[in-house]
């Protein structure tokens, strides 16, 4: 996606040769027409598939997964959570993930209620490196008996194995942008 590869070489800040701030346009600060346009790229690709529920993980994947909710119909977006709260109901359904950027670890959790048995699931985030949170997600749906109908990402760190990885697996995985490397401060893309 043209302008989203545009917007990684001339906003993105190499932090190190694994890691790309981009939170100035995707994740803290969001460039909405570039939200909606990677929702209606992200529908387009995965319309033919007929996902009822977007899932996703919080936070920084909800803007991308609303704007292609509502691309694709209006459709509901359900976002696994970090930590539970005293709110949220005993009925859930969890999955462990490593956060490669925080390196942290999380056991996120989705109610159960919110992803109805037989539910035609679309994931979609804004990173994907090591593939860590994408498995907890497809757990989740597994778990849910839910049918994954694909996965979409913003941005994919091509150089880490986590895409390799899912397409390998049978995951129909659609990248907005992939970054081939990171050297010496120059962000590469793949074609």
């Amino acid at each position: 996606m043209e302008e989203l590869k545009r917007a990684v070489l001339e906003k993105g800040i190499v932090v190190s040769n694994d890691i790309l701030k981009v939170d100035m346009f995707l994740n803290h600060r969001i460039d909405t027409k570039l939200a909606l346009a990677m929702g209606n790229y992200i529908a387009d690709y995965f319309r033919n598939k007929r996902p009822n529920i977007i899932l996703t993980i919080e936070a920084s994947g909800i803007a991308i997964a609303i704007t292609t909710a509502i691309a694709l119909g209006n459709i509901p977006v359900v976002f696994a959570k970090k930590a539970a709260a005293s709110n949220q109901g005993t009925d859930r359904l969890h999955a462990n993930v490593h956060s490669f950027t925080k390196n942290k670890d999380y056991a996120v959790s989705v109610e159960r209620d919110y992803l109805p048995n037989g539910s035609r699931v679309l994931i979609v985030d804004d990173f994907l490196a090591n593939g860590e949170a994408m498995r907890g997600l497809i757990k989740i749906t597994e778990y849910a008996n839910c049918t994954l109908c694909g996965a979409a990402v913003a941005i994919e760190k091509a150089f880490q194995s986590g895409g390799r990885e899912l397409r390998n697996q049978g995951v129909d995985l659609l990248s907005l942008c992939k970054i081939k490397s990171i050297e010496n401060g120059k962000i590469v893309l793949e074609d």
